[in-house]
């Protein structure tokens, strides 16, 4: 069976610096990206105290299996028909000591 990855873009020039600017880390050694064109990045520590980013994307419903989405179907069918396992009847048992309104099942 083929699987879809993703490749990614080949670079056709040099990288060019398109901002630069300083940040402060607060308390919890959190800093804040400015004109971040994605939300999810992986973080690479360097020896030398430097942080390499690279941007994340998130699968996108095509690179899921056939196999998979129909598992996943039949899974959410069986739960709408309450034909789900004892540990979720034990979970919604726990759940409905809270305000019903707040959860949705």
């Amino acid at each position: 069976m083929a699987t879809l990855t993703l490749e990614r873009p080949k670079q056709k020039q040099r990288l060019t610096v398109v901002e630069d600017y300083d940040v402060a880390a607060d308390a919890k050694k959190r800093i804040s990206l400015r004109s971040a064109k994605t939300k999810y990045f992986h973080v690479k520590a360097l020896s030398n105290g430097c942080f390499l980013l690279e941007p994340r994307v998130l699968v996108s419903p095509q690179a899921i299996s056939a196999r998979s989405l129909k598992m996943l179907d039949k899974s959410v069918a069986s739960l709408k028909k309450e034909l789900a396992s004892d540990d979720l009847a034990a979970v919604r048992q726990l759940t409905n000591e809270f305000d019903a309104k707040e959860w949705q099942w």
